[in-house]
């Protein structure tokens, strides 16, 4: 009994820390509990940029789901460029210095796939802490192929469909 008391104060101490740790950083999200779920999900290995502040006159903003996904939805503007099937292809005719935005459901793949282009030479790339979702949950469009806006939005899967808090989530 006492090693699982002194094993679950350990845990906790851990999570204070990540937790203080993540407090210094200057990108939240709206939710406090999806927040500190980023804080541990994420790398952090490259720049973040908040959806409050992604100016979609500034970047170049390409998205890293599914191609399943990106048909759903996507943020207006948004270049595909996948996460499985990601070609470099796909960035023809975006200098490599010119500032790129990178996101995902939540921006774990996204974070990969910047990361990826930071090693390709591309020197200008952040990704959008917390994702589409948090887009969505901040109230702003999203947009079919046609441009159309819609409230639909692709959430992954139940598990990670559970962060995102409005639009009519989709599946499959």
């Amino acid at each position: 009994m006492r090693q699982y008391v002194v094993l679950a104060l350990a845990m906790l101490l851990v999570l204070l820390f990540l937790w203080g740790r993540h407090l210094q950083a200057s990108i939240h999200v709206s939710d406090k509990v999806y927040d500190l779920f980023l804080s541990t999900l994420l790398s952090h290995r490259v720049p973040a940029v908040s959806v409050d502040r992604l100016d979609k006159s500034h970047f170049h903003i390409l998205d890293a789901r599914s191609y399943r996904e990106f048909e759903v939805s996507h943020i207006p503007g948004a270049t595909w460029v996948g996460y499985e099937e990601f070609s470099l292809d796909r960035l023809a005719g975006i200098d490599k210095q010119a500032p790129v935005a990178v996101y995902c459901s939540v921006g774990y793949r996204s974070e990969r796939i910047a990361d990826r282009l930071r090693q390709q030479g591309y020197t200008n790339v952040a990704n959008v802490y917390g994702g589409i979702f948090e887009w969505v949950n901040m109230k702003h469009p999203v947009v079919t192929d046609d441009g159309t806006e819609t409230d639909e939005i692709h959430g992954y899967s139940k598990f990670w469909g559970f962060w995102l808090m409005r639009g009519a989530r989709i599946y499959g």
